[in-house]
């Protein structure tokens, strides 16, 4: 695990080495939208709530989003966009012989763009998921999820972006089975954002 982290880590550093810094503004405030994918590691805490079991997922996340305003807040410290994110996540337990989780997500997102280089974001929001975990104190496999996070993309040129994000994110079957035991996690994320 060391290895890989030391790996990853040194691609990056060699990608931003790289790169030419970005310029006139920051690039999201004259997007329509992006596209991406993110990776990385979740792992559920136990006894945080009503969470018992303890899952290890490896995350694949497809990402879709459009803006719906223009700059908002211009010259001040919040000054950002209001986007719309759409997500076809994957979540591989590896701790429970590779079963996993499909579904799709809609949140809402504030990216900030008073920075040059590099756009923070917050956002909030879930959607329905499939559980094939083979947990009987889930209930059902039709689950729900909601998230919460926050994430930084350091642009490498005007139109590509790498991203850094955590998200608390927590699954449940919402009250429409019995038992229901809630998966309440965090991950930590990485990837990459194309604009158009």
């Amino acid at each position: 695990m060391i290895h890989f982290k030391a790996s990853i880590t040194l691609v990056l550093l060699s990608i931003l080495s790289q790169t030419t810094p970005v310029s006139a503004g920051n690039p999201v405030s004259g997007m329509k939208g992006e596209y991406g994918g993110l990776t990385g590691y979740g792992i559920t805490h136990k006894y945080f709530g009503a969470t018992r079991t303890q899952v290890q997922t490896w995350d694949a996340i497809l990402r879709f989003g459009r803006f719906l305003s223009d700059d908002v807040g211009k010259g001040s410290w919040y000054q950002g966009r209001h986007e719309l994110l759409m997500e076809l996540p994957y979540h591989m337990a590896v701790d429970h012989g590779g079963r996993s989780m499909v579904g799709g997500y809609l949140s809402g997102s504030w990216k900030f763009t008073s920075l040059e280089n590099a756009a923070p974001y917050v956002f909030a929001g879930g959607g329905p998921l499939y559980v094939d975990l083979g947990l009987p104190t889930m209930g059902t496999k039709l689950c729900y999820s909601y998230q919460a996070g926050t994430g930084l993309q350091y642009f490498i040129d005007r139109k590509t972006a790498l991203n850094v994000e955590y998200r608390y994110h927590h699954i449940s079957n919402a009250g429409t089975a019995e038992p229901n035991e809630p998966l309440n996690s965090s991950k930590i994320l990485f990837g990459m954002s194309f604009f158009y």
